[in-house]
């Protein structure tokens, strides 16, 4: 209605004048062709064609757009009971235009009969099969390597579907060689040419369904499925692609083909809207017979419901009534002509069911064969190949829904309108909230995956381990870093494109920063006090440090506190601006000394060889030897004690493993020394008294001998 409004408008201003019909003495029009040019000029095609055609057309239109969301609506509904009326209308005189359009058919053929014109299509259609048969005849040997492909890791697995991705391309290139190249290789009439190129595309189309199937599917080998499900759910689902995909082409053709043989624009719209009735019985008939998955259980042995939760089969029963409804819903939109509405439903029916299979096709294809799932964190190619093809999908989402509401994106930036400004601010915000989430899932991914590589509990050499404490310290700090500053910039660039200016705001951010220094300068001070020890290489998560009165295992970080575990189990949370001075026990080395007493009659040297043999057979046990970097031995005589020969040992072991090696080394000594005679002193304490001692002692025995034989 708006355009035509705007045409008639427009006509004075374009040199064209619009005459009675008793002006001129033309026939009157009949209320099917009214409503066949109501009809036409609803089309949101020919408004385009329209404003393209004549700028005043365009700024009468733009003019009269209505500006409330009530008129908006009011608009809309009047489109769609003109649309309705304009087909309720031309439905009776359906049956004259196939008649019309039969002769214009018998005189486009130039006599061929309909059975020549299907033995033309059937010659090339086997052509195209003979064609994609010497194909695979001539890459036999390139399918038998295929088949015998090894699958044992994720990579093989990725390698093999890349290879049958390019298997399946050369198969429908073949197909499409051999029909379409071979038509198009003559001269043909142009009724009969645009009638058989139609059709050659359908079949085209079935062949591209079939191979893109058996590639997704592989309904006959499960080695090679990308999307994992049963094999009769793969089976099932193959052919109904193919099935729907040749049922919806051929439907696609014919309408367009009707137009070419004279039916209007109306009569099309009507056979579309039979074969969309078709297509909606043959989505709703795979939708109510699909099979269960490999979880559900069969309807007959639905397990009852148990505390309060539904059973699968009343699940599975909802989801089907759900998108029943949703598929009759997209077509009564589609026969209404409402195509924004009708997009924007298709969009949020398909969008979900794409993203669900393509995740798990990233998972089974990237995932360790013969695994139920991806075990621990989710690898990096994982969540690259996952956020996207989840962006693309987006973005594919984005343009289905530009392209069916007739927005043209690459004018949106030429177009002064608030509305454009706003699309455009959008769009652009989109775009750059998906590459903010895909770079910040990466990264994210990426620092899980060194961070789960660095906590390896495996005792390897000291530079590695070294290394991996640096890593389990500060990839932490630089995960947190990273996603501040990914959200900043991407909410200030989202300002940005929604037309904010972002100067004042940022500069208001640095006053209040200011101010925010100011009144939390402990908090500031403990802040930057980390930012150096940690530029310092003070400690690392896993050492053992002291500082004062606190010391303990560092078990991680905050924005301005370390956490410290003290081996006796207490947890301390100590800011960094009190730390001080720090004592790290667990960095590169450490020398142990042991002090030993004998008495004053042993063999100093005997000692001293045993020693020196007990560090070399601790050197060469496989259990201590990768933590002593230097084997036990005796320095020499320490002191001379009131009972005791004090010698001194040492040996450097790796930090905190001294404990360890000290208790098996003092084991050793003690039985080394006990086999070769050399004594531990222990003091003594000697009693004496007047007189001989040993008369004394006699004395007393003889007494109490005497008192025992008395009683």
């Amino acid at each position: 209605m708006v355009a035509l409004a705007a045409l008639t408008i427009a006509g004075p201003a374009t040199g064209a004048t619009i005459a009675k019909p008793a002006e001129t003495g033309a026939p009157a029009a009949t209320p099917p062709q009214i409503h066949e040019l109501l009809y036409l000029l609803a089309d949101p095609k020919v408004q385009a064609w329209l404003a393209q055609q004549h700028p005043a057309v365009a700024a009468s239109i733009a003019a009269a757009k209505p500006d409330a969301p009530a008129d908006f609506m009011s608009g809309r509904v009047g489109a769609v009971r003109s649309h309705l009326v304009a087909m309720t209308a031309a439905a009776p005189g359906l049956p004259a235009q196939f008649a019309h359009a039969a002769d214009m058919f018998q005189h486009g053929m130039e006599g061929r009969r309909p059975g020549r014109i299907l033995l033309l299509l059937g010659g090339f259609v086997a052509l195209g099969f003979g064609v994609e048969a010497l194909f695979r005849r001539a890459t036999g040997r390139i399918r038998r390597h295929l088949d015998q492909h090894p699958v044992e890791t994720a990579g093989e697995r990725a390698r093999l579907v890349a290879e049958r991705a390019a298997f399946a391309f050369g198969l429908v290139g073949a197909f499409a060689l051999g029909s379409i190249g071979a038509f198009l290789a003559f001269h043909w009439p142009p009724l009969l040419r645009e009638i058989l190129f139609g059709y050659l595309i359908v079949f085209l189309a079935i062949r591209m369904a079939a191979v893109l199937g058996r590639f997704l599917l592989a309904p006959d080998t499960e080695r090679f499925r990308v999307i994992p499900m049963p094999s009769p759910a793969a089976r099932y689902w193959y052919l109904r692609l193919r099935l729907v995909v040749g049922w919806l082409m051929f439907g696609l053709v014919t309408r367009e083909l009707l137009g070419v043989v004279g039916i209007s624009l109306i009569g099309r719209d009507l056979v579309g809207y039979g074969f969309g009735l078709g297509t909606l019985a043959i989505l709703m008939e795979a939708l109510w017979r699909r099979p269960a998955a490999s979880g559900d259980a069969p309807a007959a042995e639905a397990p009852p419901a148990e505390g309060g939760r539904e059973s699968p089969h009343l699940s599975r029963i909802k989801v089907n009534v759900l998108l029943t409804a949703g598929l009759v819903l997209l077509w009564a939109l589609r026969v209404a002509a409402a195509m924004p509405a009708f997009w924007l439903l298709a969009v949020l029916i398909l969008w979900p069911l794409a993203d669900r299979l393509t995740r798990r096709a990233v998972e089974h294809l990237l995932r360790p064969p013969g695994t139920a799932e991806i075990a621990g964190l989710p690898n990096l190619p994982t969540v690259f190949l996952e956020r996207g093809l989840r962006a693309a999908l987006i973005i594919g989402a984005l343009a289905l829904l530009a392209w069916g509401w007739g927005i043209d994106l690459a004018m949106l930036t030429a177009r002064g309108t608030m509305a454009t400004r706003v699309a455009h601010g959008v769009l652009s915000a989109v775009a750059i909230a998906l590459v903010a989430d895909f770079i910040w899932h990466v990264a994210k991914a990426a620092i899980d995956c060194k961070l789960a590589e660095s906590a390896d509990l495996s005792r390897p050499k000291a530079g590695d381990a070294r290394r991996r404490a640096r890593l389990r310290t500060l990839l932490p700090i630089f995960r947190n870093i990273l996603f501040v500053v990914v959200v900043v910039v991407a909410a200030m660039m989202v300002l940005a494109a929604l037309g904010v200016e972002i100067g004042p705001l940022i500069a208001g951010l640095s006053v209040v920063g200011v101010a925010i220094g100011f009144g939390a300068q402990t908090f500031v001070r403990d802040i930057i006090a980390g930012m150096f020890y940690l530029v310092d290489d003070a400690f690392r998560i896993g050492e053992y440090i002291q500082s004062g009165n606190y010391k303990g295992t560092v078990e991680g970080f905050s924005i301005r506190s370390v956490k410290l575990r003290h081996q006796r189990g207490p947890i301390y949370t100590v800011p960094f601006g009190l730390l001080g001075a720090v004592e790290n026990m667990s960095r590169d080395w450490v020398i142990d000394k042991l002090t030993v007493g004998i008495t004053y009659d042993s063999d100093i040297d005997k000692a001293r060889k045993l020693i020196k043999q007990i560090g070399l057979d601790l050197a060469q046990t496989p259990e201590y030897a990768p933590l002593i970097l230097e084997p036990l031995k005796m320095q020499g005589v320490d002191a001379f004690g009131d009972f005791a020969v004090q010698i001194r040992m040492k040996m450097m072991t790796l930090p905190g493993e001294n404990f360890v090696i000290r208790r098996q080394a003092l084991a050793m000594i003690k039985k080394a020394f006990d086999a070769n005679g050399i004594k531990f002193a222990y003091p003594t304490v000697q009693l004496a008294g007047e007189g001989d001692a040993s008369a004394a002692a006699i004395a007393q025995q003889a007494l109490t001998l005497t008192r025992s034989a008395a009683e």
